[in-house]
C-alpha cells in the first residue's frame, strides 16, 4: 500500500465533487469545527481573509498574525471568534515570539495554514541575506510549523496546509544558489523555485509527521482577482506573462479565466477539513481535488514532478534546518 507521496505517487484526482469554480463556502458545508483551533497566516486580506472567515463560520477558533495590525483589525472586524497577534514573516524574532506566545497558552493547534505570501518582487534580502521571496514564501512556512509542532502534536489529527502555486512551475529548487548570490536576479525564478520548495517540504512534512499523526498539503489556489498579491510588480512582466495589452488593460480571456476569491480560498478549505483526505497526505491540490501530475515539457495545470522527489525533499529539509538554525527532530 502506497504510504506517501514521494515522485508523486498519490498524485490523482480522487473524485471530491467539486470543481474550479466551487465556493470556500460549499466545499466546507457540513463540516463541525467546534472547539478546533486554526492559524491563518495572511488572514485578514484576500484568500486568506476568506479563509478565516470560512473556519470561523465553521466553528473555530481563528488566529490571524498579522504584521499591520490596525489594518488586520479593520479587515476582520464583524467575524465571530478570530483572535489577532502580532507577527512579520521577514524576521525570524518575531515568528518566535509568536509561536512561544501560542503554546503557552496551552493549546492545541488542530489547523494550520501557512497562506501569507509574496509574488513578483524586486530583490530584496532579509536580516540573514536570504532572498525575501524564499525568506515570506518558504522559509518562514518551516519556521513556524517547526515551531508550533508540540501544539500540532497535542491535536492528535492536526492537518497543516502550506499555499503554493502553479508558479512552481517557473522553477525547480536552485540547491546552488538558492539567494542569487552568484547569478543575475529574476523574480520568476526567485518566486518559483520558492513555492517548488513548499511542495518539497509539505511532502517530506508528511512523510515524518505521520508518527505524530500530522498531515500536511500544498495548495495551488488558482489564479485570482481582486487580491493584493501582485502588487509590486511591474507593468512589463504582466505583459511578458500575456495577461495585459500595451496599455495594461487586462485581457478579457484572462479575466475571464480568474477565480474569484471564494473560488480561491475553496482548495485550502477543502484541504484543511475534507474527510477525503483522512488517510491522504503529502499532496499537491488545485481545484479542490488532489491534482494530477503536470507533463515535464510545457505549463499546465497540475504539479511538476521535480517538486515531489523524494532526494530533493530530504536535501531541502537539511537546507532549512542549516538557513533557519533550527533542528526540527520530529
Amino acid at each position: 500500500m502506497i504510504q506517501n507521496n514521494n515522485q508523486g505517487a498519490l498524485q490523482s484526482p480522487i473524485g471530491s465533487g467539486f470543481n474550479a469554480k466551487s465556493t470556500a463556502a460549499e466545499v466546507i458545508k457540513g463540516i463541525d469545527l467546534n472547539g478546533k483551533i486554526a492559524i491563518v497566516t495572511g488572514g485578514n486580506t484576500g484568500i486568506g481573509l476568506e479563509t478565516t472567515r470560512i473556519l470561523a463560520g465553521a466553528g473555530a477558533t481563528v488566529i490571524v498574525p498579522a504584521r499591520d495590525m490596525e489594518k488586520a483589525k479593520k479587515n476582520l472586524q464583524g467575524i465571530a471568534g478570530v483572535e489577532l497577534a502580532e507577527m512579520d514573516l521577514m524576521l525570524p524574532a518575531s515568528i518566535d515570539a509568536f509561536a512561544e506566545g501560542f503554546l503557552a497558552s496551552g493549546r492545541s493547534l488542530d489547523l494550520l495554514i501557512n497562506n501569507a505570501g509574496i509574488m513578483w518582487v524586486p530583490l530584496r534580502r532579509d536580516s540573514r541575506g536570504i532572498e525575501s521571496q524564499l525568506a515570506t514564501n518558504y522559509l518562514a512556512q518551516f519556521q513556524l510549523t517547526a515551531k508550533l509542532w508540540p501544539a500540532l502534536k497535542k491535536a492528535n489529527g492536526a492537518r497543516v496546509v502550506n499555499v503554493s502555486s502553479q508558479g512552481h512551475q517557473f522553477a525547480p529548487f536552485d540547491f546552488d544558489d538558492p539567494n542569487f548570490l552568484h547569478r543575475e536576479y529574476e523574480t520568476l525564478q526567485a518566486y518559483g523555485q520558492s513555492k517548488t520548495a513548499v511542495n518539497l517540504f509539505s511532502m517530506e512534512l508528511d512523510n515524518r509527521g505521520g508518527s505524530a499523526q500530522v498531515s500536511a498539503y500544498s495548495v495551488h489556489p488558482g489564479s485570482i482577482g481582486g487580491t493584493e498579491l501582485g502588487r509590486e510588480a511591474p507593468l512589463e512582466l504582466f505583459q511578458k506573462m500575456g495577461f495585459v495589452d500595451a496599455t495594461g488593460n487586462m485581457l478579457p480571456e484572462v479575466a475571464a479565466s480568474l477565480k474569484t476569491i471564494p473560488q480561491g480560498a475553496a482548495t485550502t478549505a477543502w484541504c484543511a477539513t475534507s474527510p477525503l483526505l483522512n488517510n491522504i497526505g503529502g499532496v499537491y491540490c488545485e481545484d479542490a481535488d488532489i491534482a494530477k501530475l503536470a507533463p515535464e515539457s510545457a505549463a499546465s495545470n497540475g504539479v511538476k514532478l521535480y517538486s515531489l522527489d523524494e532526494g530533493n525533499a530530504k536535501r531541502l529539509w537539511e537546507l532549512s534546518e542549516k538557513l533557519t538554525g533550527i533542528k526540527w527532530n520530529i
